[in-house]
């Protein structure tokens, strides 16, 4: 039997195993199986929490179909509070295929919030509607009046090595964002897609930091003045423990 705890960060939801104690050899074929909606517990990905040379822990990030994500901006908050509830650092660096993150519980109890430093954001291009950022991964962000009619299905299957999102501006300081993911399709939300999105707000101007990005599961709040460092802040549940 293997001790695993399902989490989600705006109803964007994970398996979290950690490897540190119980080696997990083929995390492809155990997030193919658990992921899945029907026959497994279900989620977006799986969160692997292993060891690190360079900090305390590192996180892979397997998406629900087998693939294999540099970051997850959801999916980190959730690892801090594991950690955290685990008698760990309250402020982590998390080591990840996107590099170090670092994390800072900053409220527990029946809302659990975490802030996480995402590292410098990237500009690759920006088209005015259109931008792609990168954010530790890639990511195409696309401003459109109306999200909702918008077929982001056919936009990410498009577009097959990034992440891609629809935003709306609703206020200097508030935008509307969905997401399509690389290998978990439409999600309730994408952490460093709520990030790529407010940078390439800001950038496209008239937003200001800090941004509140509303997302199908919920709000987090992206902080960035336009250089250096970008923040995220939202919420971390954790949902069950259980053995498989």
């Amino acid at each position: 039997m293997r001790p695993v705890s399902k989490f989600h960060g705006a109803r964007n939801d994970f398996i979290i195993v950690d490897a540190r104690r119980q080696r997990l050899d083929d995390v492809v074929a155990f997030a193919r199986r658990w992921c899945d909606r029907r026959t497994g517990i279900g989620a977006d990905g799986l969160l692997v929490i292993g060891p690190s040379d360079r900090t305390l822990v590192s996180m892979r990030v397997i998406n629900a179909d087998g693939s294999e994500a540099e970051m997850c901006g959801n999916g980190v908050r959730c690892v801090a509070r594991y950690l955290d509830e685990r008698g760990e650092e309250s402020r982590l660096e998390v080591d990840t295929l996107g590099g170090i993150v670092r994390t800072e519980v900053l409220e527990r109890g029946e809302v659990y919030r975490v802030r996480v430093d995402v590292g410098e954001p990237r500009i690759l291009w920006n088209e005015g509607n259109d931008a792609r950022v990168d954010v530790g991964n890639p990511h195409l962000v696309l401003f459109r009046d109306a999200i909702e009619t918008v077929d982001l299905v056919a936009l990410g299957r498009d577009h097959p090595d990034l992440n891609v999102h629809v935003a709306a501006v609703e206020t200097p300081s508030a935008l509307r964002v969905r997401h399509f993911e690389r290998g978990a399709g439409l999600t309730m939300a994408c952490g460093t897609g709520a990030v790529a999105s407010a940078v390439a707000a800001i950038v496209r101007g008239g937003v200001h930091s800090p941004v509140e990005v509303r997302v199908p599961g919920g709000e987090l709040t992206i902080e960035w003045n336009g250089n250096g460092h970008a923040f995220m802040t939202g919420p971390a549940v954790h949902v069950f423990d259980t053995q498989i």
